[in-house]
């Protein structure tokens, strides 16, 4: 087996079964209580899908990435929805409902919006070179590999509490385990190239990241519980997702290098962040209860 192709099958195994996993820890209350709140899902929705998207072609275009490492960055950027978003809000001292239902919300979501955005942003970061995706398989093999696990997660929670509570923590280990595999498996392959990422590549991860938790300030309500939700969840991409988009579409490229460094360096950053939010603020004032978006 080749191993772009085992790449490819060990990222769709990784996403799958932490789709699932990310099911079985969320209630459907957690999920309709934000739904409900299209002022929330509404501007979550704009940070996400426009402003980061928006503002990562800019840097892209600005530092002037090679195209296949610019893909990388590019479909990082247009993933939301990453399963971390939560734990990083609960040690920030967040919003943890919030940042469950808005995460469940874009994981799902993302299937079909970020294949599209990829289609029309593409060009834009390409310059001459020729590339193409194809939307329909995109679209297909994530709805196969992110929202009907997704989904099954979500309905063995609701139909199986007792079930899904046991299997939590099993899928949980699971999970971290397929995706220390995936990136070890991608590290190894892409030593080379890995080492040859100059100081200019750090600067343009730092700016992105900074870009992103901008995002999830400017649509985010006053109160701080909220706000850290939103900025977390916003700044956290979905690593899973983005893994199989670069590895079934630029197998063997600089694109599934770059998406993997990006992958690595936000979750080292945004730990950092949310341990350091955290301390900074007293325990009296923590909320669990989502407030009122």
């Amino acid at each position: 087996m080749k191993v772009d192709r085992l790449i490819n099958i060990l990222a769709a195994i990784t996403l799958i079964e932490m789709m699932v996993t990310i099911g079985l820890g969320v209630t459907l209350s957690d999920v309709l209580r934000v739904s409900r709140s299209w002022n929330l899902v509404a501007r979550a929705v704009l940070a996400n899908y426009i402003l980061v998207p928006a503002a990562a072609v800019g840097l892209l275009l600005l530092f002037r990435a090679n195209p296949l490492v610019a893909v990388g960055f590019l479909v990082a950027a247009i993933c939301p929805g990453a399963p971390y978003g939560p734990p990083l809000t609960a040690m920030a001292k967040g919003n943890v409902p919030v940042s469950v239902g808005l995460m469940v919300i874009l994981a799902g979501s993302s299937a079909i919006v970020a294949p599209l955005l990829l289609q029309f942003l593409l060009p834009l970061v390409a310059g001459d070179t020729p590339l193409t995706i194809s939307v329909v398989k995109i679209i297909g093999t994530l709805l196969g590999a992110q929202l009907l696990p997704l989904c099954v997660g979500l309905l063995l929670r609701h139909q199986y509490p007792s079930l899904a509570h046991k299997l939590r923590g099993p899928a949980g280990v699971l999970s971290a385990s397929l995706n220390l595999l995936t990136l070890a498996v991608i590290l190894f392959v892409q030593f080379r190239v890995l080492t040859e990422i100059r100081l200019i590549g750090y600067v343009g991860m730092l700016s992105l990241l900074i870009v992103t938790m901008v995002a999830g300030v400017l649509v985010a309500k006053r109160t701080p519980e909220e706000r850290k939700g939103m900025v977390i969840t916003t700044s956290v991409r979905n690593v899973g997702v983005s893994l199989v988009i670069v590895s079934g579409s630029f197998p063997g490229t600089a694109a599934i290098t770059s998406a993997t460094v990006y992958a690595l360096f936000q979750t080292i950053v945004m730990v950092l962040v949310a341990l350091a939010w955290g301390r900074l603020t007293p325990a009296g004032i923590v909320s669990v209860k989502m407030k009122a978006a």
